[in-house]
């Protein structure tokens, strides 16, 4: 792939990032965010200190929202379109469509739904402050794992198809994938900071929402990231026809006007 089909798909991954990122803000304003309320409202009737708020809750949940997930969404789809133009072709004989697909799902699988399983999110009002550094850190270090184990993962699958056939080598690099998240689940310490009295239902609610969100996100992006791919590196099917029905129509032109002559 040349440099300025790299370059035409990094802006047109941008793109559905950014389009991707308005849907996920939708779902996060109407799912997430009551349950943000939720969580505020359960810390104010537990706490009695209250401490200067330097941004009002209102522009947290409109503006400071809609620029994070946005930014979110656009970083997010130029590093997902850099990572098909990678696997295009490399992962199996897949379309670009195909192929920003299985990105999308792979990069769902290993950038979230992996570290989320072994440290989900909590709203706001759960966890010590005091341990935010630590709980990041291990956040990010999951992330880094998961991301590592899957490109493992693909390159092992790769790598045993030509001996074990496709489907199988899918399954055993599948196999191997999962049995290294569990020993990462089990050597990396847990993070249990729920205060025993917080409403379960609405913990339930708020993961739920988050999950929703991150698959919103990644969902429109690989159809619409799909989408832009096979327009960019597949047209040429509705070129094909066009120049078909041109001749044909050049050979009817041709025909008749040569029909007069052999008169």
């Amino acid at each position: 792939m040349n440099s300025i089909s790299v370059r035409a798909l990094l802006v047109r991954g941008m793109l559905a990032g950014l389009a991707a990122g308005l849907v996920a803000l939708v779902v996060a304003y109407l799912l997430g965010e009551p349950r943000v309320d939720s969580a505020i409202s359960y810390e104010d009737g537990h706490s009695h200190e209250h401490g200067a708020e330097l941004v009002s809750r209102t522009m947290q949940s409109t503006a400071g929202l809609a620029t994070g997930v946005l930014i979110y969404g656009v970083a997010l789809g130029g590093i997902a379109a850099l990572a098909v133009c990678v696997a295009l072709g490399r992962i199996g004989r897949f379309g670009p469509r195909a192929t920003a697909a299985l990105v999308s799902l792979g990069a769902l699988v290993a950038v979230y739904l992996v570290p989320f399983f072994k440290y989900p999110a909590n709203p706001p009002s759960v966890g010590d402050p005091e341990t935010i550094g630590k709980r990041t850190t291990l956040y990010f270090l999951m992330v880094v794992l998961s991301v590592l184990l899957a490109v493992g993962a693909v390159i092992l699958g790769k790598r045993l198809a030509p001996r074990l056939g496709n489907w199988n080598a899918t399954v055993a690099a599948s196999v191997a994938f999962i049995a290294a998240v569990g020993l990462a689940y089990a050597f990396l310490p847990s993070v249990n900071e729920v205060p025993a009295d917080f409403p379960a239902t609405l913990l339930w609610q708020f993961r739920l929402a988050a999950l929703t969100i991150q698959a919103a996100l990644w969902g429109s992006f690989g159809l619409l990231f799909g989408h832009f791919a096979e327009r960019l590196l597949s047209p040429r099917p509705i070129a094909v026809e066009t120049a078909a029905h041109a001749s044909a129509a050049d050979d009817t032109t041709g025909t008749r006007a040569s029909a007069p002559a052999a008169r």
